[in-house]
C-alpha cells in the first residue's frame, strides 16, 4: 500500500469518526432540548398551582378560621375542628403504622432477605404500596365500619395507617439495604450482638433517608380525602370522641370546594393552603433534622 493510499484511508477514517460524533452530538442536543422542554412544562403548572394556592387561600386566613367550626351555608366560621381531626388522625396513625413499619423493613433488611416469608411480605406491600387509597377506605369501611355500624376516627386512623405502612416498609428496607456491609462486619469484629448492630449502626446511618420515608407517608396521609369519606366521614361540629364521626381538612376541603357557597368555597382554599404550607414545612424540618453537622 502507497503512502498516499495510506493516507487516503487516515482522512477517510477521520471523516467517519466526525460524521459518527456530530450525529451523536445532534441527537444530544434534541434529548438535552426535550428533557429541558418537559422540565419547563412540568415547572409551569407546578408554579401555577402554587401561585393560585397563595393567591386565593391567603385570602381566606384569619383569626376565626382556627377558632371557630365549620359555618352554615353564607354564615362566618372556620374549620377549627377539621384541623383538629387531621392533626389527632394523621398523628395516631403515623404513630401506629411507622413502628410496625420500621421494624418489617429491619426484619427483610437484616434478618429475612431471601425466604418465601420475606417474599410473600414484599409482594404484599407492593399491592399495598400501589393500591388506590379508595380500596384501602373500602376495606376498613367493609371490615369496621359496616361491622360496627358507626363511622368512626378509629377507622378513619386504622385507613391511615395502612397507607403509611407500606412506604414506612419499603423505605426502610431500602435504606438499610444500601448502609455498607463493612460497617456491619466491623461492629461484629468487635462483639457486637445482631440487635445492636442494628439499632446502634445500621437504623443511625440510614437514618436521614428512613425519618424521609416517614415524613413522605405523613404527607401522603395529609391529603387523602377518599379513605376518610368511608370511615371517619366528617363532622360539622367539634367532636374529640374517636369513637364517633370527625372532621377532617381533606374532606372539609373536598365538601366546600363543591359547594356553591362563597363562604365555603374561601374556607376550602385556606384548608388547601394549610396543607400546602405543613407539607412543605415537613419536608425543610427533615432537611435541618438530617443535615450532617
Amino acid at each position: 500500500m502507497t503512502t498516499s493510499q495510506r493516507v487516503t484511508l487516515a482522512a477517510d477514517a477521520v471523516q467517519v469518526r466526525q460524521a459518527r460524533f456530530n450525529g451523536r452530538k445532534r441527537v444530544n442536543q434534541i434529548a438535552l432540548t426535550l428533557s429541558l422542554a418537559a422540565m419547563v412544562f412540568g415547572l409551569f403548572w407546578l408554579l401555577w398551582i402554587l401561585w393560585e394556592t397563595v393567591r386565593l387561600g391567603v385570602g381566606g386566613l384569619n383569626l376565626a378560621l382556627f377558632t371557630e367550626a365549620t359555618p352554615p351555608p353564607n354564615e362566618a366560621g372556620g374549620i377549627s375542628n377539621a384541623i383538629y381531626g387531621s392533626l389527632v388522625m394523621v398523628f395516631l396513625a403515623t404513630f401506629v403504622g411507622t413502628p410496625i413499619g420500621i421494624m418489617a423493613g429491619v426484619y427483610l433488611a437484616e434478618y429475612d432477605v431471601r425466604s418465601w416469608l420475606a417474599s410473600a411480605t414484599r409482594f404484599v406491600n407492593d399491592i399495598l404500596l400501589s393500591a388506590p387509597s379508595i380500596v384501602i377506605g373500602l376495606f376498613v369501611y367493609a371490615v369496621v365500619v359496616a361491622r360496627f355500624k358507626s363511622f368512626s376516627a378509629y377507622a378513619g386512623i386504622l385507613a391511615l395507617a395502612l397507607i403509611v405502612l407500606p412506604v414506612v416498609i419499603r423505605t426502610t428496607e431500602n435504606m438499610l439495604i444500601l448502609v455498607p456491609a463493612s460497617l456491619r462486619e466491623a461492629a461484629y469484629a468487635l462483639g457486637a450482638p445482631k440487635w445492636r448492630v442494628v439499632t446502634m449502626i445500621t437504623l443511625r446511618a440510614a437514618r436521614a433517608g428512613v425519618i424521609t420515608g416517614i415524613l413522605l407517608a405523613v404527607a401522603r396521609i395529609a391529603g387523602e380525602t377518599a379513605p376518610l369519606l368511608f370511615t371517619a366521614l366528617s363532622n360539622q361540629f367539634w367532636n374529640s370522641d374517636l369513637s364517633k364521626p370527625m372532621a377532617s381538612l381533606p374532606v372539609t376541603i373536598f365538601k366546600f370546594a363543591m359547594s356553591p357557597y362563597e363562604n365555603w368555597q374561601h374556607l376550602a382554599w385556606a384548608g388547601v393552603f394549610l396543607i400546602t404550607v405543613a407539607v412543605l414545612g415537613l419536608n425543610i424540618l427533615a432537611r435541618v433534622l438530617t443535615r450532617q453537622k
